[in-house]
Parts: structure tokens; C-alpha cells; sequence
């Protein structure tokens, strides 16, 4: 994601790329040498608070596709955001088609009262579940106003009906020659409706993060989503 958002951002004539910085390297230096504007986060959960954090102390917008935040990580990332007057997106996904699988997805959960998620990455993936598919259980039941309902039956392994975000059960799949993918299934009497989205390349992210680094100094504290900015 690095290499791609690189790679992007070189060529857009409006965008400037003044340091490409790898876990590890200073980036408290690099904030105080290029003086950016913008901070894009493509690393792992830790290092990536302790990014924000130093990138908000120099006043440098970010657009983070890192996830596996918390509620308490976003608390404090909000917190930071306060204290400096600049702004933070975390979106857990930069396909369009994938922010628009998660708003068919809360439409249709107003009108369905069972769902599963299951969503497939590629094997260097570290969460489980994503944070795109909790972050469409998230908006399924905030659209809806109810907690979805749960099919009993008996479990022959621990785990194998996956796990449960309000009644909605998500199943996680990693494998190599997957990059993302996601599968929001629904039934009802008599029918089911499945919703689905795949990223064949991290091409398919880069519109988003463009979009993202245009659009974030306009924003105000901590914004959670691509959809904010579409």
C-alpha cells in the first residue's frame, strides 16, 4: 500500500510527495525537515498512534488506512486532534465500491432481520475481522436501530460460526492471492440478498487516499470514514 499510495501520489500534478518513511525510520525528523502538509499512514495499529500523535504536534493533517483502532484509540486520537486544530481521517477502506458496499448494505439491514459478513484478505493481513467488515456491522445496525438476530445450532468447533457484532456474525478468511474482498449476506423468508465487493489490485484503493489528501485540511478532528468525503 505504501509502493501504490507512492506511486499515486507522483502522479497527480497538483501533489507533492517530499518523504517516503518505513517503520522505524525518524519520522519526528522528516515532520521537521519537509515540513508536509499531509501524513499517509499505511502501517500497523501501534506504530500508527504514535505517528498521528507525533504528526499532530507539527499541525500535519493525516489519512490513516491503518486499522484495528479501539474506541479508547479513537478517544485519544480525538483528544490529539482538539489539542492541535488538525485533522485526522481513519477509514478502514479507500475503495469507492466498497464504501458504497456499506451503504447498500445499511439500507438493506433496515428491512432484513438476519446477516453474516464474510470477509476475505490476503495472508499478511494482521486483524481479524477487518476493519472494513466491522465497520459495515457498525453502520448495518446504526441504520437499523435493532440488534439482528442469531440462528442457534450447535458449535462441533469453537469458533466455527465466527464472531458476533450485534447478532451480525462475521467470518474472517486469509489466504495468498486474495487482496480484499467482502460478502454481506441477508435473509429473510424465502429469499436471501448478498452484497459484494473485490478489490483485485491496491490500484483500487489509490482514488480514495487521492481524494482523502485533498480533501482532509478542510476537515474538523477526528473524521472515521472514506463516505465523509465523497
Amino acid at each position: 500500500m505504501g509502493q501504490a499510495t507512492v506511486n499515486a501520489v507522483n502522479a497527480e500534478s497538483d501533489l507533492q510527495l517530499v518523504a517516503s518513511i518505513e517503520i522505524g525510520a525518524s519520522l519526528e525528523k522528516e515532520l521537521q525537515e519537509k515540513k508536509p502538509d499531509v501524513l499517509v499512514d499505511f502501517t500497523r495499529h501501534e506504530a500508527a498512534l504514535t505517528n498521528i500523535q507525533t504528526a499532530l504536534k507539527h499541525h500535519v493533517a493525516c489519512v490513516v488506512g491503518t486499522t484495528g483502532f479501539t474506541e479508547s484509540d479513537e478517544d485519544k486520537i480525538k483528544g490529539w486532534c482538539k489539542e492541535s486544530g488538525t485533522p485526522v481521517l481513519l477509514a478502514p477502506n479507500f475503495a469507492i465500491g466498497a464504501v458504497l458496499l456499506m451503504k447498500f448494505a445499511s439500507e438493506a439491514a433496515k428491512y432484513f432481520d438476519w446477516s453474516e459478513i464474510i470477509e476475505l484478505h490476503h495472508d499478511k493481513k494482521i486483524d481479524a475481522p477487518s476493519g472494513t467488515s466491522l465497520r459495515t456491522a457498525k453502520l448495518m445496525q446504526q441504520m437499523a436501530k435493532k440488534r439482528f438476530k442469531e440462528v442457534s445450532g450447535e458449535k462441533v468447533l469453537q469458533g466455527a460460526r465466527g464472531a458476533s457484532v450485534d447478532g451480525i456474525k462475521i467470518h474472517s478468511v486469509r489466504l495468498p492471492g486474495l487482496i480484499a474482498h467482502q460478502e454481506v449476506l441477508f435473509g429473510g423468508l424465502g429469499e436471501t440478498l448478498t452484497l459484494r465487493h473485490d478489490s483485485i489490485s491496491r490500484e483500487s484503493f489509490m482514488p480514495g487516499v487521492i481524494l482523502s489528501i485533498r480533501k482532509i485540511r478542510t476537515a474538523s478532528g477526528l473524521v472515521i470514514g472514506l463516505e465523509n468525503f465523497l
